[in-house]
């Protein structure tokens, strides 16, 4: 019975997947009902590129083979149709050959202008291709330029991961003409918060060109401390249904290169009418705090808000604010607080609410941020490490307690089944691995640290936390730094919470960008739908728990 049973197991059959194909031309095809994945040799590819979603036949395994082997039945769908690649002629045949070196096969060209020069990069379009004994076909989408050049390598890296810096016709109309909203009309302010008049400011690195978050403060009649942490009200302009909302689903962030950044959303949003740059009136969506001497939260509220911001600082400006370096008659804003004692307010408060992080298990990774100098050709001139400004680790405290009020508030709606809040959109980051947080123990303790030297299961934030602190200024500080994150799940989005690891919150969520990110717009229109209570539609609820996924 044992032998028939075994034989039926290792019989051949056909399951669908996505493949995996190194640069040497040999695939692999994970199953969940195999220890090991599946090995597909080259000529079993049957025109298969690296990630596509295929019909795999799986044959039965061999005595004595490592692992078993399969063939491609047919490609199912292609996960790439868009290639990048150096232009080349052969005789009268035109070729290009991908950057991605797991393309394992050159493309013929067909139909090339005649200007088309050789040695140039280009991008093409793949034709459908099922016969793996003929090359893949292809025609040419747009010549970049020369290869090795600055500009064509940047725009090359861009294309090859699907991104484009410049926007459809019909999205860049849209932002446009959403220009007409600019001036806030006096009917918004009946249901609009208008804090206009509290001291506000943004504190970003030199370089930013648009502002999404600002920090006001004022002092209440009770002696406590009013902070807002004001946020773009990105969703005021990007709509359900809009070729906008569509474009900024498909990109779902922003992406930052050494010399350039891709937005999410059009300039005409990102850099003016959701950026909330000093001296104008902004819209935005708003956490507000009411906070004693000790940090303790007394009270929070959110609220779509007016704000205007009185002065743009960026993080080395607002550090030498806070040194005392800047002189108190210049940096006073006319009947209001001085900046000095404001920023040094803000900054206090937040290292109260660090403490309390790290008390209750949050794990300190202070890892150096590498920048470049370049010239104006984008050439790197020099590396440096960034340094990590006071005012910059104030900044991230007050985002993230804006960021983790905001999913605790919107955590407790759906429990409560609240139809306004049905699903909600979490960060999470899971408990690491158990096998890996074992080999990080040995490693730690051939380098005379014991720190992890318990059941891995019985393993917490608070013992990370506390390895972090004692390696700091140590010679193997980056070694165990770099160990320890190798070691740690990913962060996810989820619209079931498990809380977040390492940060030490049992919620969390992203609230604090949406300009850059998709996620926060999310986050945005669910918690104004809470608080306005007014459902989102099924469909779009659908949509967000798929994304979330």
């Amino acid at each position: 019975m044992q032998h028939k049973k075994k034989a039926d197991k290792s019989r051949e059959r056909t399951t669908t997947g996505i493949i995996a194909v190194t640069r040497s031309g040999i695939g692999f095809f994970a199953h969940a009902e195999y220890d090991e994945d599946v090995r597909i040799e080259h000529e079993h590819l049957n025109a298969a590129f690296n990630g596509d979603t295929v019909e795999m036949l799986v044959l039965p395994k061999a005595p004595g083979d490592r692992r078993r082997s399969g063939k491609v039945v047919r490609v199912v769908e292609r996960a790439q149709r868009q290639f990048v690649g150096e232009i080349a002629r052969e005789g009268n045949t035109w070729l290009l050959t991908a950057d991605n070196p797991r393309v394992y096969k050159p493309f013929v060209l067909e139909d090339v202008p005649k200007d088309t020069p050789a040695g140039h990069k280009a991008l093409v379009k793949m034709h459908e291709w099922a016969n793996p004994e003929v090359a893949p076909r292809a025609h040419i989408v747009e010549v970049l330029g020369k290869s090795g050049e600055h500009e064509t390598e940047m725009q090359a890296i861009l294309l090859e991961r699907g991104f484009r810096s410049g926007f459809p016709r019909d999205v860049e109309a849209e932002a446009q003409a959403l220009l007409a909203e600019r001036i806030v009309r006096e009917e918004e302010l009946s249901w609009r918060e208008d804090m206009r008049d509290t001291l506000t400011c943004t504190i970003d690195p030199f370089d930013a060109k648009d502002f999404d978050d600002a920090l006001s403060l004022r002092t209440l009649d009770n002696g406590n401390y009013e902070v807002g942490i004001h946020i773009a009200d990105v969703t005021h302009y990007v709509r359900p249904g809009t070729a906008l909302e569509r474009e900024a689903q498909k990109r779902g962030t922003s992406v930052y290169l050494v010399d350039r950044t891709i937005p999410m959303l059009p300039e005409v949003l990102s850099n003016d009418l959701c950026s909330l740059n000093p001296n104008e009136d902004k819209r935005a969506f708003s956490a507000i705090f009411e906070i004693d001497d000790n940090a303790r939260v007394h009270a929070h509220r959110f609220a779509k808000t007016l704000i205007r911001s009185d002065k743009r600082f960026t993080y080395q400006e607002a550090q030498d604010t806070l040194d005392g370096s800047t002189a108190e008659g210049s940096d006073a804003v006319p009947g209001k607080t001085p900046w000095t004692n404001a920023i040094r307010t803000l900054w206090e408060l937040s290292q109260t609410l660090k403490q309390e992080r790290i008390t209750n298990g949050a794990i300190e990774f202070e890892t150096q941020e590498v920048q470049f100098e370049l010239d104006e050709h984008g050439k790197p001139l020099k590396a440096y490490v960034k340094e990590r400004l006071d005012t910059m680790k104030m900044i991230e405290e007050w985002m993230l307690l804006a960021n983790r009020t905001v999913a605790a508030h919107l955590a407790a709606q759906v429990k409560s089944s609240d139809p306004s809040a049905s699903m909600f959109v979490y960060r999470v980051h899971d408990l690491p691995n158990t096998e890996k947080l074992e080999e990080l123990g040995v490693f730690l303790r051939a380098l005379g640290h014991d720190h992890l030297n318990k059941d891995p299961q019985q393993i917490a934030s608070k013992d990370i936390a506390r390895l972090m602190r004692d390696i700091k200024g140590t010679p193997e500080e980056a070694v165990v730094q770099v160990a320890t994150l190798h070691s740690m799940a990913k962060a996810v989005y989820s619209d079931k919470n498990i809380g977040h690891f390492s940060l030490g919150f049992s919620h969390y969520t992203h609230f604090t960008s949406p300009i850059r990110r998709y996620p926060d717009m999310m986050v945005h229109r669910l918690l104004h739908a809470h608080l306005n209570g007014s459902p989102i539609p099924k469909d779009e609820l659908h949509s967000y728990r798929a994304l979330a996924i």
